[in-house]
C-alpha cells in the first residue's frame, strides 16, 4: 500500500450490495477521511500517521474505487453517502468530523445534509460541486474517461517517483504546483491503487449531475474550507462562492495545487486542527445564524 497506512487496520465489510475496503484506527475524535474521484484512501498517506495519535480514523475506499466494489446503480451521489453513513455506524461512529478532497468534499457535503445526525464538522478540502456541473468541466471529466491514463501511472509509479520529468508529466499543472517537492509516500499515495478502479465513471456521472448549491442553506454543521492556492483543476473561485454561501471561513495554502493533502500535508493537517480545536473550546458545536 502506498504511502504510511500501515498504521491503520484494513479491513472490509458488505454494505448492501457493495463490499467496502477501509482502514481504521487511532484514538480520540471520529474523523472520517474521504477521497476525490478516482482516488484512494491510499491519497491521505502523508496526513495518517499525523492524524492518527490524535483522532480515531476512518478512511474508505469509495464504491468502485480501489478496493471496494462497484454499486450496481446511481444516479446521484446519494448511493455513496448511504454507504458511508451504514460504515460510520457498522464501526460505532455516531458523530464525526468529515474531511472530504475534491469529490470526497462534495460527498461530505450530501453526508452532512442527509444525515446531519453523523457530522459534527465538516473541512471542504479543494471540494468539487461548483464548477463540476458546468458543460466545460463534463466535457473535461469525459475526455479523462476516455483516455484513462491513470492505470498505467500506477504500475509505472516507482519510475514516476524517481524521474523529474514523469513527475511533471503526470501531476503538473492540474495536480500539483510543484510536483518535484512532493515526497515519495505521496507519489506513491496517489498511484497505487489506480489500477484496482472498477467502476469511477458513475461517481463521475454523479459528480456532474450534482449542483450543492441547491442545498448548502442545508448544512447546519460547522465547515471550513481548505484550498491550493494555485489549483488549476478547482480553481479559488469556486473556494469564495463555497465560503460566500456557507458563510464559512477560508484558508488558502500558499505554493499548492489541486493535490495539496499530499503536497503540503502538514499544513493541511495544522489548519484542519486549529479549526476542530476552536470549536471544541465552543460550548457547543454550530454555524452562527
Amino acid at each position: 500500500m502506498g504511502g504510511d497506512l500501515g498504521v491503520l487496520e484494513e479491513r472490509t465489510a458488505e454494505i448492501k450490495d457493495v463490499r467496502l475496503r477501509y482502514y481504521i484506527g487511532g484514538e480520540g475524535p471520529p474523523l472520517i477521511l474521504v477521497h476525490g474521484l478516482g482516488g484512494a484512501a491510499a491519497n491521505w498517506a502523508e496526513m495518517v500517521p499525523l492524524l492518527v495519535g490524535r483522532h480515531r480514523l476512518l478512511v474508505p475506499d469509495l464504491p468502485g474505487h480501489a478496493g471496494s466494489t462497484p454499486l450496481a446503480a446511481a444516479g446521484t451521489l446519494d448511493p455513496y453517502v448511504d454507504r458511508l453513513d451504514r460504515l460510520a455506524e457498522l464501526e460505532s461512529i455516531e458523530r464525526a468530523a468529515v474531511v472530504g478532497h475534491s469529490l470526497g468534499g462534495l460527498v461530505g457535503l450530501r453526508l452532512a445534509v442527509n444525515y446531519s445526525q453523523r457530522v459534527e464538522a465538516l473541512v471542504l478540502t479543494a471540494s468539487a460541486g461548483i464548477r463540476s456541473s458546468t458543460r466545460e468541466a463534463e466535457r473535461y471529466l469525459n475526455l479523462a474517461a476516455i483516455l484513462r491514463p491513470t492505470r498505467r501511472y500506477a504500475r509505472h509509479r516507482e519510475a514516476i517517483s524517481r524521474s523529474p520529468l514523469l513527475r511533471m508529466l503526470v501531476f503538473g499543472y492540474f495536480g500539483a504546483s510543484d510536483p518535484l517537492a512532493m515526497s515519495n509516500g505521496a507519489v506513491d499515495g496517489f498511484l497505487s491503487a489506480m489500477d484496482m478502479h472498477t467502476d469511477t465513471a458513475t461517481a463521475r456521472r454523479a459528480l456532474v449531475q450534482d449542483d450543492p448549491r441547491l442545498d448548502l442553506e442545508r448544512v447546519a454543521c460547522p465547515v471550513f474550507l481548505l484550498w491550493g492556492a494555485r489549483d488549476n483543476q478547482i480553481t479559488a473561485e469556486d473556494a469564495f462562492e463555497y465560503a460566500r454561501r456557507l458563510r464559512a471561513p477560508l484558508r488558502m495554502v500558499s505554493d499548492c495545487g489541486h493535490l495539496l493533502i499530499g503536497e503540503r500535508p502538514d499544513a493541511c493537517v495544522e489548519a484542519i486542527e486549529d479549526f476542530l480545536g476552536g470549536l471544541a473550546a465552543q460550548p457547543r458545536f454550530a454555524r452562527p445564524s
